[in-house]
C-alpha cells in the first residue's frame, strides 16, 4: 500500500513520520497540560467573579443604591432571602430577585460644558 507523506521521510523516519514515542503518556501529558492552562484562563477567573457578586448580594442593606441585570436603578428599601424591594421612582417600588442585583448604582460624574 502506498502512502502519501506531506512532509518528512515516512515512518519510522525523522519529522512526520509514525506516532511520537510514549505517545500515551506524552498525550495524557498533553491533555493534563491543557486542562491546567484552561483552568487558570477561564474557569478561575469566572469562579472568583461568582464569588465576589455573592459576597457583594450578602452585604446589601436598605439604602443601597443599585443598579438590575435588566439595567433598572433602584434604592433598596426592603430585603428578604430571595426578594429585594427597590424603590425607582417617589412612592414607586419594585421587588426583584436578590441575584438579579448586578452592583452598585455609579457615581454621576460632573460633565464639563464648554
Amino acid at each position: 500500500m502506498d502512502w502519501v507523506y506531506a512532509m518528512g521521510t515516512g515512518p519510522g523516519g525523522g519529522a512526520g513520520g509514525g506516532p511520537p514515542a510514549g505517545g500515551g503518556a506524552s498525550m495524557l501529558l498533553m491533555f493534563a497540560l491543557m486542562f491546567l492552562v484552561i483552568y487558570l484562563l477561564v474557569m478561575r477567573p469566572q469562579q472568583k467573579r461568582a464569588k465576589q457578586h455573592r459576597e457583594f448580594l450578602d452585604s446589601l442593606k436598605k439604602g443601597d443604591e443599585v443598579i438590575t441585570s435588566g439595567g433598572i436603578y433602584g434604592k433598596v428599601t426592603g430585603i428578604t432571602e430571595s426578594v429585594v424591594t427597590l424603590e425607582v421612582a417617589d412612592k414607586v417600588r419594585i421587588k426583584v430577585q436578590r441575584s438579579n442585583i448586578a452592583g452598585t448604582r455609579p457615581k454621576p460624574t460632573a460633565e464639563k460644558s464648554g
